[in-house]
């Protein structure tokens, strides 16, 4: 009851927090999209190149979250930026492009041989087989992709709020410091809240961008 009733007396600034957080999460994984695709088309025709980004991606995945922010402060600080928005997305961007990169590059790599020799008998250039066949394809495994790279950075987006970037780890972070139980639980239930609407709501687009036929 107690937790219903801070949602109650709290839920304007639960509302604010959760917007911070999904400008957070998304500006940072919109960034991951942007890059991290084109670097998985690309090693993927680039097989020595690939093992290297791939172990780069890896180790990046490996640093403990509070530890990949605590970085970004001293490194930031050069241009006055050390705490806020900008070295929070910068680390979360650093986080989501392993699922994004991995995944462009095995759907890539997966497309049947003999789909891809039919459109070079056809007559396609590099880039209307990429476009036409390959990635249309590769789309399911790619949005798998995305998905876990969101939901990952829904979780990861509240440790945000240690260096002042806002979102739903203030309530987290302050119901630890204040010993208030009830702040965190509603900060971690808001924050999976999110995460699995956000993976329901990509489900669906998924689905819907997948070619006829294809496996989800």
């Amino acid at each position: 009851m107690e937790l219903i009733e801070f949602i109650q007396v709290n839920w304007t600034t639960l509302l604010q927090l959760t917007w911070e957080h999904i400008q957070l999460v998304g500006l940072a994984v919109g960034i991951a999209i942007l890059t991290g695709i084109p670097i998985g088309i690309y090693i993927s025709q680039k097989e020595s190149l690939a093992n290297l980004v791939l172990a780069v991606a890896g180790i990046i995945m490996t640093i403990p979250s509070i530890a990949l922010f605590g970085l970004m402060i001293p490194i930031f600080s050069i241009i006055n930026q050390g705490i806020g928005f900008l070295p929070a997305v910068v680390a979360l961007i650093l986080y989501s492009q392993l699922p994004i990169i991995r995944n462009t590059y095995i759907a890539i790599k997966s497309v049947d041989p003999n789909t891809r020799d039919a459109a070079i008998g056809m007559g396609m250039t590099t880039w209307q087989r990429l476009y036409k066949v390959e990635l249309p394809l590769s789309l399911p495994v790619i949005m798998a992709g995305i998905r876990m790279a969101i939901v990952l950075t829904i979780g990861i987006g509240a440790i945000a709020a240690y260096i002042g970037a806002g979102g739903l780890g203030v309530y987290i972070a302050r119901g630890i410091s204040t010993s208030y139980t009830v702040m965190v639980q509603v900060g971690a239930l808001a924050v999976s809240i999110l995460a699995i609407s956000a993976d329901l709501i990509l489900g669906r687009i998924q689905k819907f961008l997948s070619p006829k036929g294809a496996n989800s």
